[in-house]
């Protein structure tokens, strides 16, 4: 594996998102000593907070899957993230309602689900539901370690044994035929594959080795941190100040500084913050700004479809929702061909309803109720640019309002109290290229060793995290991106690996006193 050349005693991580803090934690657990600087005033990057008169919003991801993925940064240096976050197992994960009035709770726990399968399709869909979880339990196996956690510096180090595993499987098929294979039911199927969405790709044009994600949502569990999914960065950060390691908020990376092929120094709106290397996980436009140069490639990016993200505080809520709720419109073929290749709103929206409250209450007013809406639509290169955006988002939240009292959430638009839309005009203020937070879709061409490397070309001492790099989209990978960057800098040796690691300040000394700088957490 290709490492970064020369010293490596101090690092400065540009970013205090999931990504970094999890490079941070890795690479303090290594010995190294760590600066994070962050631009906002707290940590989270796309896991943010924001409050509305009183409703504790999470501005990014709602749904938490494989924790083990994440305790290991936290035992990279001796913590424990069952210590600092209660984490709350949601039965159901997810609730699916069905355009033909059908209704069926998806359950991570084998026995649940299939009883729930027999009375919702029959016990031939529960025999098939029996060998569909064996089957990704199989793909999940195969792919994690050698495909997934992995760090890539040449196609051919796909050339291994579980590479033809891997086929044998049938995970270079499509993940539509695949879940065929043992479902009939229409609706299963559906529960089984809309995950290809994160990945940016339709189920039809996805390849089966997606069926991952299906993994981690059906099999491995959904979680809620109790405080909001914001409660994860807040913990990442503090166990890098107590851990040794410096965070820094409200600095925006303005400049590096270089000499010859080395970034010497960080420059942010405040200071100038000399290093031996850097971790860059902003965007990847962004980051390649700073670093003054675009790797080639043959073919543009193609970016996944954007959302637009409805944050509503209510004084009531509605029982046919669970804490996720999937709401699938009579479409489905013809939505994925609208989101990705006509760039045209979904006519027949299928969405994500996210009720936080029901599992916390706390996260808004006494007596009122806190829901998250999440509409896929094109990204601002294949549908509307972001200016139009400012005309276009007020008559879709109205639509989308609309949508939903006529799929039973009855009296929604009187019972707001407090809101806030996100359009793709957000996501590209926020630096997000295409005005999507997906980055770059998962097609084969910009997968695994074909997407984005996290070493930068011409730069000894740079490299990349986040979901831009491999391994790519969604919180157990993006986490993932964060120790495959800190290997990079470490040459493997990240302190995690399932055994804890002595806190460090990269002088083998436990530190004296943690410190933030900045504003207050």
């Amino acid at each position: 594996m290709r490492t970064v050349a020369g010293p490596t005693d101090h690092v400065v991580v540009v970013g205090a998102g999931l990504a970094g803090l999890a490079a941070a934690l890795h690479l303090l657990g290594a010995g190294r000593r760590v600066t994070v600087v962050e631009r906002d005033p707290l940590p989270g990057g796309r896991a943010g907070r924001r409050d509305l008169g009183g409703y504790r919003t999470d501005t990014g991801p709602t749904v938490l899957t494989m924790p083990d993925i994440l305790d290991e940064a936290f035992r990279a240096v001796g913590d424990s993230l069952r210590e600092r976050v209660e984490l709350v197992p949601l039965h159901p994960a997810y609730r699916a309602l069905f355009a033909d009035g059908t209704r069926l709770d998806v359950h991570t726990e084998p026995g649940a689900m299939e009883a729930e399968i027999t009375a919702f399709a029959g016990p031939r869909e529960a025999e098939g539901y029996r060998r569909l979880r064996r089957w990704l339990e199989e793909l999940y196996a195969v792919q994690m370690r050698r495909f997934i956690d992995t760090n890539f510096d040449s196609p051919l180090r796909l050339l291994h044994p579980d590479l033809a595993r891997l086929a044998a499987l049938g995970g270079f098929g499509r993940l539509d035929g695949a879940v065929a294979r043992f479902l009939t039911d229409e609706r299963l199927r559906r529960v089984f594959s809309f995950q290809a969405l994160y990945a940016g790709v339709a189920p039809s044009r996805a390849l089966a080795a997606y069926a991952v994600i299906s993994y981690m949502d059906t099999v491995a569990g959904v979680y809620f941190p109790r405080g909001g999914m914001h409660a994860v960065p807040a913990a990442m950060a503090d166990a890098v100040t107590r851990a040794g390691g410096t965070v820094r908020y409200g600095e925006p990376v303005t400049a590096l500084e270089r000499r010859g092929e080395r970034i010497t120094a960080v420059v942010t709106g405040h200071d100038r913050i000399p290093c031996d290397a850097v971790v860059l996980t902003p965007d990847l436009p962004v980051a390649h700004g700073l670093l003054g140069r675009a790797p080639r490639r043959p073919v543009r990016l193609r970016h996944s479809p954007s959302a637009v993200v409805l944050h509503v505080g209510t004084d009531r809520t509605w029982d046919r929702l669970a804490h996720h709720t999937l709401s699938f419109g009579a479409a489905w073929e013809g939505t994925f061909d609208e989101l990705i290749n006509r760039g045209r709103l979904m006519s027949d929206p299928s969405l994500l309803i996210t009720r936080p409250t029901a599992t916390d209450p706390s996260l808004a007013p006494p007596g009122r109720h806190l829901h998250y809406v999440l509409a896929p639509c094109p990204n601002t290169r294949t549908g509307p640019d972001a200016a139009h955006w400012g005309e276009l988002g007020p008559r879709y939240r109205d639509a989308l309002v609309r949508e939903l009292e006529r799929r039973g959430l009855d009296g929604l638009g009187a019972s707001i109290e407090e809101e806030t839309l996100v359009t793709p005009a957000d996501w590209t203020a926020l630096g997000h290229a295409a005005g999507t937070p997906f980055s770059a879709a998962h097609t084969f061409a910009q997968t695994g060793p074909f997407r984005p490397r996290n070493l930068v070309r011409g730069t000894a001492n740079a490299v990349l995290a986040g979901c831009g790099t491999t391994p790519g989209v969604g919180v157990p990978t993006v986490l993932l991106s964060g120790k495959l960057a800190a290997a990079r800098v470490t040459g493997g040796r990240t302190g995690g690996g399932g055994r804890p690691a002595a806190p460090s300040t990269g002088t083998g000394r436990a530190p004296a006193r943690a410190r933030v700088d900045g504003a207050a957490r």
